[in-house]
């Protein structure tokens, strides 16, 4: 029943989902991926790095995976859906302004079918900020997120995971205003941020961890810092001034 937030500010916070989808995965969960950024393949590379095949959980039907890239060009192309059924991306069309049948494919992705052992449902979505550049309002992708956290977190008990790509300098006023609005509602909050300092090779940047106990009593949250680099097959994670470079 948690949601957890995924940030990033000059730097790009997309190791982060890797973690996400190979570790549910791992475990045994049912996931449905909602893919806006990077095509199958490409994740299906980086997850073999890391011991999972994506093309093996999907033909198990553990991996629910939408490709938002291919969706979209068979909507401006007119290609039906393999099963027949209306796009998930129907927005695009301009005959519906809503995400109701995006919301919908999440619905029916992750609703427990009979014989199902999967031990729980995860949605995960890289990038939601490109809905508002494919043209949804932040009220509708607020809203699409607001149902998800009704079925998937408290109806399945199930889990919520969300990259939000941070703009230069807050000049996208939408994105800002979805990221503002999302982590006063998260669990859990990874803000990957690139060093204030510029490049450095042992040290690819900073995540900040924010575990929000305000949302279910009056304590204060709890803020961990962490510098980190990424390397061929994982992410090594040290405190600050604890990196080769510095030692």
């Amino acid at each position: 029943g948690k949601f957890t937030l995924l940030r990033d500010a000059r730097t790009d916070g997309s190791f982060l989902v890797h973690h996400f989808l190979s570790f549910y995965l791992r475990a045994g969960c049912k996931v449905c991926f909602v893919a806006l950024l990077q095509s199958f393949s490409h994740y299906n590379i980086v997850a073999q790095k890391l011991g999972v095949s994506l093309t093996a959980a999907r033909e198990r039907g553990q991996l629910v995976f939408l490709e938002g890239l291919k969706s979209c060009l068979d909507l401006f192309f007119g290609e039906k859906e393999p099963s027949g059924e209306p796009s998930p991306l129907q927005f695009l069309s301009g005959s519906t302004s809503n995400l109701k049948a995006l919301f919908d494919f999440v619905r029916t992705s992750l609703t427990p079918a009979e014989g199902d052992s999967w031990r729980g449902p995860v949605l995960l979505v890289d990038d939601l900020s490109l809905l508002l550049s494919l043209g949804a309002s932040p009220v509708a992708v607020l809203d699409f997120i607001h149902y998800c956290r009704v079925v998937v977190c408290s109806q399945l008990q199930g889990n919520i995971v969300v990259l939000v790509h941070g703009s230069e300098d807050g000049a996208d006023e939408e994105n800002e205003l979805l990221g503002t609005a999302l982590s006063h509602h998260s669990d859990l909050i990874l803000w990957a941020e690139g060093l204030a300092t510029g490049f450095c090779k042992d040290i690819h940047g900073e995540i900040k961890i924010i575990k929000r106990l305000s949302l279910q009593s009056t304590e204060q949250d709890v803020v961990q810092v962490y510098q980190y680099k990424i390397q061929e097959k994982n992410v090594s994670f040290f405190a600050r001034g604890l990196s080769a470079a510095v030692l």
